[in-house]
């Protein structure tokens, strides 16, 4: 795999060797898994692992140049203009409060990966429930507060969402184990959260770079370039992003295949997944980044054009459109950096086996992501708030906490709420969304090499196999 191959996987454990049992060939045959292929073509059915080589050079030489532009724009307009006396604040308290509250997070985030483990069934039903109950509180404000477009929406939404909790409920169990799955494959290798944090770190240095430099070149040179600095800003974020993707789909591919080399907290799969993200496959992942990032600045725009109320009607056309597009991209790219992270595919080559796999397979079984994402944005909330919780206890302990930066006493309670809900939040997210990759991998892999599943995680594979056949019962009537 592209995390930590090893000759004894390459040697004896490839999926086409023709290991499987009769057992294996006969839910491998209900999943669409082909037997025997071609080793050196993707058919719909099985990646290949490709020869070790830099793709699309020209898409990371172009970014690698972007940002040293960037870093001259940095330089060049970094001074600040005006004369004015600028007020002084201290903000030690806002630093201790978001170092409390952040520390909080991250020992309850590590405790919840445990807590998800244990009651993943249960959590996939309630984020189901609270995903369209979200949507239901949506439409209820919008009417209470006279907003009618906001409720209907909501309420839209609330009726589209109940239509899909019917569908998908019986899907629920296979989402729960392979979240299961996934949780139990980040676990063995907490190192990547380091990694996700670490990323973390790079965007906010990287905004605040973007920030400045772009501040003094629209001064100095004009907004006519201010299209090609909002590329630059969603392009970096969009790279930072699906570099820990990437990274993590390969970490999770040497777990399912060679467990031993991924069986610790910095095991070998993540060092080799990170240094191959950062190399090899650098350049599929500036070229994917490049296409969303290019509509994400081109519905930065749009949003600038509200201010127009003569073609309100086409802008709001503009904006969904937009919108769809983008969605679409991101979905697609997000499986397409699971092929780019396993098998080191070029992302034209990922990208068309991607849509290849939805049509030899459909949809059935890639939906379940959707459940499950649905449980990390709810286990995101959830310790948001109560981090929230813990910055409104710091300043009831220390109402002076906040005074340094000039905010009455009224409003300290709130700040330091909305502090706390926001520290807990991101921290939060970026760990879930480390497990929200493995989920996608694991379905890949599923999919794919239920054998090798099955012989590395037996108790693993009996619940993710049970639980397919209880979602779809008559494509498992042979087992």
């Amino acid at each position: 795999m592209q995390g930590h191959p090893s000759p004894h996987y390459q040697q004896t454990s490839h999926p086409s060797d023709g290991i499987y049992s009769s057992g294996d060939q006969e839910f491998a045959s209900s999943l669409g898994e082909p037997l025997n292929g071609s080793p050196n073509d993707f058919n719909g059915e099985k990646g290949e692992m490709q020869p070790k080589k830099f793709n699309d050079v020209p898409f990371a030489v172009a970014f690698v140049a972007h940002l040293g532009v960037m870093a001259y724009f940095l330089v060049a307009y970094s001074g600040i203009e005006g004369g004015q006396e600028r007020q002084q604040y201290n903000y030690t308290g806002i630093v201790y409060s978001v170092c409390i509250c952040g520390a909080f997070a991250l020992a309850l985030a590590s405790v919840a990966l445990g807590f998800m483990m244990k009651f993943s069934q249960e959590l996939v039903k309630a984020a189901l429930f609270f995903s369209v109950s979200l949507s239901l509180a949506v439409g209820i404000i919008g009417a209470l507060s006279g907003q009618v477009l906001m409720a209907v929406m909501g309420f839209i939404s609330f009726a589209v969402g109940c239509c899909y909790a019917y569908f998908v409920r019986s899907r629920i169990p296979f989402a729960a184990a392979n979240l299961n799955t996934a949780l139990s494959a980040v676990k063995a290798n907490m190192g990547l959260s380091v990694v996700a944090y670490f990323f973390l770190a790079v965007a906010l240095c990287w905004s605040i770079w973007w920030s400045v430099a772009a501040g003094g070149a629209l001064n100095g040179v004009g907004s006519g370039i201010i299209f090609l600095f909002l590329v630059s800003y969603y392009w970096t974020h969009q790279v930072i992003q699906n570099t820990v993707h990437v990274t993590v789909a390969g970490v999770v591919g040497t777990w399912w295949f060679v467990p031993d080399e991924a069986s610790s907290f910095w095991s070998p799969a993540i060092k080799d997944s990170f240094s191959r993200a950062t190399t090899h496959s650098f350049g599929s992942i500036c070229f994917g980044s490049l296409l969303v990032a290019l509509i994400q600045a081109l519905r930065h725009l749009q949003h600038m054009l509200r201010e127009n109320e003569d073609f309100n009607i086409l802008v709001c056309l503009i904006e969904c459109l937009l919108a769809c597009v983008q969605s679409i991209i991101e979905y697609l790219n997000s499986w397409a950096y699971t092929y780019v992270g396993l098998y080191g595919y070029s992302y034209l080559d990922a990208g068309r086996n991607v849509i290849t796999l939805f049509q030899h397979k459909g949809w059935s079984s890639i939906i379940s992501d959707d459940l499950a994402e649905n449980v990390l944005f709810m286990m995101s909330i959830g310790i948001g708030l109560l981090t929230g919780l813990v910055g409104l206890i710091i300043s009831t302990l220390d109402k002076n906490i906040f005074a340094d930066i000039g905010l009455d006493e009224g409003d300290v309670g709130s700040a330091s709420f909305f502090v706390g809900f926001l520290v807990g939040f991101i921290l939060t997210s970026i760990l879930m969304s480390v497990v929200g990759s493995a989920v996608k991998t694991c379905i890949v892999c599923f999919a794919e090499s239920p054998a090798e599943f099955e012989a590395n995680h037996p108790q693993l594979s009996q619940e993710m196999r049970a639980a397919w056949r209880e979602a779809w019962p008559t494509e498992c009537a042979n087992l």
